[in-house]
């Protein structure tokens, strides 16, 4: 699942807008994506997780340039809070939180 963080009323995703859910930033799950640049943004952030070795979970940050996509980060622990990014895009497929924290245990069981 991608997610977009859409910055309105701010000057740009600060730290009150990141950790303290303050208005002006809206996170869309899925992604507003064209035909293509969902497989190719999955392509991409699975071949940088690999690059680092990562194992069981991760978020990959990426910004959508002209030119396409550049990764900016791998977050290895992503934040768990209520307004975190990766609970709630994941929400958005249809994985409750309960369900997503079972399947990391899993995860983390089998390794």
């Amino acid at each position: 699942m991608a997610g977009e963080i859409v910055v309105t009323g701010r000057d740009f995703y600060d730290f009150d807008a990141k950790y303290l859910d303050a208005p002006g930033v809206e996170l869309v799950c899925p992604a507003d994506l064209r035909d293509g640049e969902l497989a190719e943004l999955q392509r991409i952030a699975v071949r940088a997780f690999e690059a680092i070795g990562g194992a069981g979970l991760a978020r990959v940050d990426v910004f959508l340039t002209e030119t396409g996509f550049v990764v900016n980060e791998v977050n290895t622990m992503p934040g768990f809070t209520p307004i975190s990014m990766f609970p709630k895009c994941w929400l958005a497929s249809g994985l409750s939180y309960p369900a997503l924290i079972d399947e990391l245990i899993a995860l983390a069981l089998e390794a």
